[in-house]
C-alpha cells in the first residue's frame, strides 16, 4: 500500500480513531493543536493532520493501523529534539510517544527499562536514586529514542560506549501494526540495525540499557580566552588519543552566556571552552583536569565534583526550547592543522551565546566493537564537529546557514566520509546516507526491505528499502 499525503480528516473518521486510544487525538481544531505540533527546532513549521498522544503500546498500534488505513504519511516523535524536524510532519499524523515515559530500575540487574517517549531527564532521576547511569548525550531534556536509534553520545561514551552500545532489548510495533522484542537472541538482525540506523525499521515502544555505576563525577566547564584556541585544540587532539577512558572533554565556542554563574564582564563575550567529565573515582578528578588548568590561565574555572544529573542538566536553559537550529556535522579520524586553523579562525567571530561549534570524542569504549558489529560504523574514528547556527530569530538563522556552510566545506578534506544522523539538520539523501553507513549500509537496506518493505517509516534520514 503506498502512503500518500493528505491534507485533513473530518471528524467522523477522527473519531474512528479516538475511540480506540486512552491518550489524545489532537486535531487542527482543536485548542491545543499550534502547542502540541511544536517541535524543538523553531526552524519547523509543519502542520500534521492530526496528533496521537499515545499513552501505551495499544494506542500506538491503532494510530498506526488507522495511518495506514487513511493513507496518512506517518512520523514518529519520541522527546522531538531532532534538529531536521522528523518528529512532525506536513498534511500526515504524528504518533506522539511522549506519554508513554516510564523508568523502572532493576539495581540489581544493573538493567533500566525505559519507555519511547522518556527524556535523558527522565532517566537520570530514576537512575541516580541507585548510583548508576547510562551513557546519553549533554542536554537532559534529549528524547531517549532518537538519541539511542542514532547511535547516540556523550560525556560517558569514552568511558561506556554508545547509547546504542549498551541498548539490551527493544520493544517494537512494526509497519505491519505488529509488535516483536529485538535483542541479540529475539530478531537479532532488527536489533543489530535499531542501533545506529535510526528510526527506519519501526516505531520503538520500550529500551532496555544497561547501566554502570556512575554518582558523583568531577567536571564542567573550564572557559578560555578566543585567542587561545589554536592552542587548545592542538592540546585537544593529542591528549584525544591517548586519554583515559574514564575522562572524557569536548572543545566548543560561544559568547559568554549571560548566566548567574559566569561573570558579567564575560557576557557575550567570544571564548572558547572545555566541557570536562572524569566519570571514574571522584577523587582523581583534581588529576584528571589538571592537564587542562596547566594549559594556559583559564578565563572561568566551573570543574569540580557534581552529581551525574547535574552535568547532564547544566545546558539545558541555554538550549531551551523556543530556539531556532540550523547544524552541520561530519566525522574526523584526524585533526591537521589545516582543521585547526579553520576551527580557530572562528571562534573571534561567533556571534551569540548559543552558535558556534563543538568537537565531541568518538574514540575510547566506542573502539570496543568493530565497524558492522551495529549499524554505528564508526569505530575508528577519533571526533566529530558540529557546526552550529542557532538563535531565537529563525531569520537570523537563515541568514547564517550559508555562510555556515562555507565553514562546513573548509573542512570537508578533513574529514571522513558520512556524518552523525543525529547531527543531520536536513533529510541529506541516498548518497550522504550511503557514505555515512559505508560497509553497513546494503545490510541495512536488506532489514529495511525484511520489517518495512513500503517505507512506512521514511520521515527520518530514510533508508529505502
Amino acid at each position: 500500500m503506498a502512503i500518500q499525503t493528505t491534507a485533513s480528516l473530518d471528524r467522523e473518521t477522527a473519531a474512528s480513531l479516538a475511540t480506540q486510544m486512552r491518550g489524545m487525538l489532537i486535531q487542527p481544531s482543536d485548542a491545543g493543536y499550534d502547542e502540541a505540533r511544536l517541535v524543538y527546532n523553531k526552524m519547523i513549521d509543519k502542520h500534521p493532520a492530526a496528533i496521537a498522544v499515545c499513552n501505551d503500546v495499544a494506542d500506538v498500534i491503532s494510530a498506526l493501523r488507522f495511518a495506514r488505513e487513511q493513507a496518512l504519511t506517518i512520523s514518529v516523535r519520541g522527546g522531538s529534539h531532532n534538529v531536521a524536524g522528523t518528529g512532525s510532519v506536513d498534511g500526515g499524523l504524528v504518533i506522539d510517544l511522549a506519554n508513554i515515559n516510564n523508568v523502572h530500575v532493576d539495581p540489581k540487574a544493573r538493567t533500566a527499562r525505559v519507555g519511547g517517549g522518556a527524556t535523558w531527564g527522565d532517566v537520570d532521576h530514576a537512575t541516580h536514586a541507585f548510583g548508576l547511569a547510562t551513557p546519553s548525550g549533554i542536554i537532559s531534556t534529549t528524547g531517549v529514542a532518537g538519541l539511542t536509534l542514532g547511535g547516540g553520545f556523550g560525556h560517558l561514551t569514552r568511558h561506556f560506549g554508545l547509547s546504542s552500545d549498551n541498548l539490551l532489548e527493544a520493544d517494537v510495533v512494526l509497519a505491519d501494526g505488529s509488535f516483536v522484542t529485538a535483542s541479540e537472541s529475539e530478531n537479532p538482525d532488527l536489533f543489530w540495525a535499531l542501533r545506529g540506523g535510526g528510526g527506519n525499521f519501526g516505531i520503538v515502544t520500550s529500551f532496555t540499557f544497561r547501566l554502570h555505576e556512575v554518582g558523583t563525577v568531577y567536571g564542567g566547564p573550564i572557559f578560555y580566552p578566543a585567542d587561545k584556541a589554536t592552542l587548545m585544540l592542538e592540546f585537544f587532539r593529542d591528549w584525544l588519543k591517548d586519554a583515559p577512558r574514564e575522562t572524557s572533554a569536548f572543545f566548543g565556542y560561544h559568547q559568554g552566556a549571560p548566566a548567574p554563574f559566569i561573570p558579567e564582564e564575560l557576557h557575550f563575550v567570544p571564548a572558547a571552552l572545555f566541557m570536562l567529565c572524569h566519570s571514574g573515582d571522584v577523587e582523581q578528578g583534581e588529576a584528571a583536569a589538571r592537564p587542562f588548568r596547566e594549559l594556559t590561565e583559564p578565563a572561568l574555572d566551573l570543574a569540580g565534583p557534581l552529581p551525574y544529573p547535574a552535568i547532564q542538566s547544566m545546558f539545558d536553559d541555554l538550549y531551551h526550547e523556543n530556539l531556532s537550529h540550523y547544524w552541520k556535522s561530519d566525522v574526523f579520524s584526524e585533526l591537521p592543522e589545516e582543521a585547526i586553523e579553520i576551527h580557530a579562525k572562528r571562534v573571534p567571530e561567533v556571534q551569540d551565546p548559543w552558535s558556534g561549534a563543538h568537537l565531541y570524542p568518538l574514540n575510547g569504549a566506542v573502539h570496543d566493537h568493530g565497524p558492522e558489529d551495529t549499524a554505528w560504523p564508526f569505530r575508528a574514528a577519533l571526533g566529530t564537529h558540529n557546526l552550529l547556527a542557532i538563535n531565537p530569530d529563525p531569520q537570523v538563522v537563515r541568514e547564517r546557514i550559508p555562510a555556515l556552510r562555507r565553514y562546513y566545506d573548509e573542512l570537508r578534506p578533513y574529514s571522513d566520509s558520512g556524518g552523525y544522523v543525529n547531527f543531520m539538520a536536513d533529510q541529506e539523501g541516498d548518497e550522504r546516507l550511503r557514505a555515512t553507513y559505508g560497509p553497513n549500509y546494503d545490510r541495512l537496506v536488506e532489514v529495511k526491505r525484511k520489517y518495512d518493505p513500503e517505507n512506512v517509516f521514511r520521515v527520518n534520514q530514510n533508508i529505502k528499502p
